[in-house]
């Protein structure tokens, strides 16, 4: 991060913080240690050591190799009546699912006696972690002694030891200052957009701010629904000017920085890319802030965990995280638990748990899950197998197919809905769960077969998996540099 850039919006964030405190609505966070219940109350919890609260990371196990339970994290069964339901497309409200397990009237239809085995190639838990059985250990261990939680609000009795030893891990892993934790990842963007937008509201001089004293927001054409919705909502506050530009194309964007006469400028983008499984071009968006000097802000959902050495994400991958300001991220991928996060510093944090309405009006993180969260960081630091695994199968497919992926998403575009359709069922029928992608989430004609690889596929599986996709894909039309090259069925 460049000093000057990073000196005027330090200044900026806190002349809106010292506006905040005038107004007397800067917003605290309330910790709150918890206790153990007393013995008798949640069976042996109270002789247990609480890993919340100051224990060591070398209490939590760890493995060197894949185990039998990492396959349930990519292997699920369905009943009969379901998985002839999917392949005829049919719209389910889940009470087909309530039926097939006896739950509604206490029987089991004969047809859903037999199970259907499927393998997942349409996960994000791309390490595996959600199986992990030092992961649902801390979850069991932290209900048992303190319940479900969180009792309200961060800003009220919901932020505890838990969730402030979270957020400590989660900083150092992105090497910023602080974290904020949100319920979830979408929160997460909401609130950053949200609370970057408040700043030309804070200093405007006449209460509302003219256009020069708004925030120019540069954000990618295919970030995130979270990115845009918060966007939207700064918005309506009439505090930021957007401008769109192509995606990953730099070009595109230094020539909107280059004739944009506003000071303040932020350029968001996702790091990875969810639907396209291509990376944002760090190297030149660090060489474009450098030139323009703007606050830079990733979302790196896909990215954390799986990128880089330690598993920092893409800033660490290509060596950029000083560079970054602001990074967002989840714990529902990668790390296979619930919720998200905002890396960032300790005056961004206190400005975003201020102003983020999406985190403020939440309901903090549940206790368990936020000791499953830090126990899956762990983890996930430690088990570097996994990463290198993961990767591994990225490697297979380039192998297999002649296809150069990038990352373990995988983008398969076939053109019109029936097409995806088509496709999908195939590989229902061959035993693949693997999601056809439609719109709104994509535009017409650009549907798709979306494949994601883990950490727990093992190559056999891939090998399957691309005989299967070979009887109904031509991969020598694929080409992951131009995405309107469609496969053909």
């Amino acid at each position: 991060m460049t000093t000057e850039c990073s000196g005027r919006w330090d200044g900026w964030v806190k002349e809106a913080l010292a506006r905040l405190e005038s107004l007397k609505i800067v917003r605290s966070l309330r910790p709150i240690r918890l206790s153990a219940q007393p013995h008798g109350v949640g069976g042996e919890a109270g002789r247990e050591s609480e890993p919340g609260s100051g224990g060591s990371d070398d209490e939590y196990e760890v493995f060197e190799e894949m185990k039998p339970w990492d396959r349930t994290s990519v292997e699920v069964d369905v009943a009969d009546s379901t998985f002839r339901s999917w392949l005829l497309d049919i719209p389910s409200s889940g009470e087909d699912f309530m039926l097939g397990d006896g739950l509604a009237d206490g029987t089991v239809a004969a047809s859903d006696r037999e199970l259907k085995k499927l393998t997942l190639f349409s996960s994000n838990d791309y390490l595996g972690l959600s199986s992990h059985p030092t992961i649902g250990k801390a979850a069991a261990k932290a209900a048992k002694e303190h319940g479900m939680g969180p009792r309200g609000s961060a800003l009220i009795c919901g932020y505890t030891n838990y969730h402030r030893r979270l957020e400590s891990c989660l900083a150092e892993l992105k090497k910023k200052e602080e974290c904020l934790l949100c319920p979830t990842g979408f929160a997460a963007n909401m609130a950053s957009m949200v609370a970057i937008g408040s700043i030309s509201l804070l200093l405007a001089a006449g209460g509302q701010p003219e256009k020069d004293e708004k925030i120019a927001i540069f954000s990618d054409a295919l970030n995130h629904a979270s990115i845009i919705d918060g966007i939207r909502l700064a918005e309506r506050q009439r505090s930021v000017e957007v401008f769109v530009y192509g995606h990953c194309d730099m070009v595109h964007l230094n020539k909107l920085l280059s004739t944009c006469t506003m000071e303040r400028k932020v350029v968001v983008t996702d790091s990875l890319f969810s639907m396209d499984g291509d990376f944002a071009p760090m190297d030149e968006l660090v060489r474009l802030k450098r030139k323009h000097h703007f606050l830079l802000v990733i979302d790196d959902a896909h990215g954390t965990f799986v990128c880089g050495k330690n598993g920092g994400g893409v800033a660490e991958e290509f060596d950029c995280e000083r560079d970054v300001d602001i990074c967002v991220g989840t714990l529902s991928k990668a790390a296979g638990c619930h919720g998200g996060f905002i890396a960032c510093s300790k005056r961004w944090k206190q400005l975003i748990q201020s102003r983020g309405r999406s985190f403020i009006f939440s309901t903090s993180t549940p206790v368990p899950v936020a000791a499953a969260a830090h126990a899956a960081v762990i983890v996930a630091k430690k088990e570097t197998w996994r990463r290198r695994e993961l990767w591994n199968r990225v490697q297979d497919f380039r192998t297999l197919t002649g296809i150069p992926i990038l990352s373990p998403i995988i983008s398969l575009i076939v053109g019109s809905e029936e097409n995806a359709l088509q496709g999908s069922r195939h590989l229902l029928e061959s035993g693949f769960h693997v999601t056809a992608i439609r719109p709104p989430t994509v535009p017409p004609n650009l549907c798709r077969l979306r494949v994601t690889l883990t950490a727990t596929h093992r190559k056999d599986d891939l090998v399957k998996l691309t005989e299967a996709l070979s009887r109904c894909i031509n991969f020598q039309e694929i080409s992951i540099h131009c995405p309107k090259v469609y496969a053909r069925l």
